[in-house]
């Protein structure tokens, strides 16, 4: 059996950017990373995929590519994990040791949750920019759509990106009016949440978008099936659950599936029990530590910590986290502290963004000397030219 300093399980953002940043920090360091698949995409720029704005191919790199140097990839799927016995086993290459692991498993999409959607996905009618394929077919049925009915979904519990459900609806918007076809639309948002976001100051604007573009706004709405052959999507009231189920007609429905944490972590001891944050990673959420087994850490979306789950969230995560297990790994105490910030650029048409960042709590924290509040262009340059950039040469290899 294989035995590392650091094994991370996850190769994805925070996997990567901590393996980075471990090995810039002692490259004397044992470090692995387990991730089976050798596609990596950087998602924030699949909203602007399903707005014809960028291209899938643009979102993907090689994994190969991404490794840092030094760390060795097992390219295998985790199976279980015993954290008792400091292992992880594979799928198909045995048993691995750890002296500290690194979760960066991600987050499961469920789609089972909603009947029917898995089938009814990618027909011409149903999409979903959640995944890669999906995020094209968005823009095939945004160009062919001449009129009628568009709903919008976004469903209880913790999703990644918790703004994509909405940034997507205001770019159709703004493409219907740009296309003179905004009079011939319906645009409803089926959405299981109370308020456009809960950060106050940026919900103030989003509310004002919503009045002045006239969207249909329908919150405690939960999407629970897809009844492809009638083009209808089946809802029911959260606030009243018992008042029957909500049918609506769409020529057009995006669809942001319900998510849960990864069933490798779900069914281990590292999981929360019950809550809110039921499944994930049980961390401290400011060091990053599990709560129960010391030489455990989690970042990203399977962390259980009161953040949304963003890419900018992992990285103010990540040299936290790093600082906290070396820390521990010398029998020194971290210094570090994780706030819960994260980010939210919100899209709101065609060179139009609201930028959100936030701290725990939803405390709104803008690190640029402008007025965040409003939609922008510079902000909307930002996310579609310089993040992109940023993550792929600076994040990914933990500089910035």
């Amino acid at each position: 059996m294989k035995q590392y300093d650091v094994l991370i399980v996850g190769g994805g953002s925070g996997g990567i950017t901590t393996a980075a940043r471990l090995k810039r920090a002692d490259r004397n360091l044992s470090v692995a990373i387990v991730e089976p698949n050798t596609d990596h995409y950087y998602q924030p720029l699949w909203t602007l995929v399903g707005a014809g704005v960028a291209t899938v191919d643009e979102t993907r790199r090689d994994e190969a590519k991404l490794i840092p140097n030094g760390v060795e990839w097992i390219r295998d799927r985790v199976a279980s994990i015993d954290p008792d016995a400091h292992t992880v086993s594979l799928e198909e290459g045995g048993d691995v040791g750890y002296d500290q692991l690194v979760m960066a498993l991600g987050i499961e999409l469920h789609w089972d949750k909603v009947e029917g959607a898995r089938d009814a996905i990618g027909n011409g009618k149903v999409v979903s920019n959640y995944i890669p394929e999906g995020a094209q077919a968005t823009w095939k049925a945004l160009e062919s759509f001449q009129g009628g009915d568009m709903i919008f979904t976004a469903p209880s519990g913790q999703i990644k990106c918790g703004g994509a459900p909405q940034k997507i609806m205001y770019l159709a918007d703004d493409y219907l009016r740009k296309h003179g076809l905004r009079d011939k639309t319906q645009i409803t948002g089926g959405f299981a949440g109370t308020v456009m976001l809960g950060v106050p100051e940026i919900n103030a604007t989003l509310n004002q978008i919503v009045e002045e573009r006239d969207l249909h706004m329908k919150f405690r709405h939960e999407l629970v099936r897809i009844d492809a052959a009638r083009d209808t999507a089946v809802f029911v009231n959260l606030d009243d659950p018992d008042a029957g189920e909500i049918e609506m007609h769409y020529d057009f429905i995006h669809i942001t599936p319900p998510q849960r944490a990864p069933k490798v972590l779900r069914e281990s001891k590292l999981a929360v029990a019950e809550g809110p944050h039921a499944g994930f990673a049980d961390v401290d959420e400011h060091t990053l530590q599990h709560k129960t087994y010391p030489d455990v850490w989690a970042l990203g979306d399977n962390a259980g910590v009161p953040t949304a789950k963003t890419g900018a969230a992992i990285r103010k995560q990540a040299p936290v986290l790093v600082e906290q297990l070396l820390a521990h790994r010398a029998g020194k105490q971290g210094q570090k502290s994780y706030e819960g910030y994260s980010s939210c650029p919100l899209v709101t048409g065609y060179g139009k963004l609201v930028l959100a960042e936030f701290e725990y709590g939803n405390k709104y924290k803008p690190t640029f000397p402008v007025d965040q509040t409003k939609q922008r262009w510079d902000m909307y340059m930002l996310k579609r030219h310089l993040l992109p950039q940023m993550y792929w040469h600076g994040m990914l290899r933990g500089i910035a």
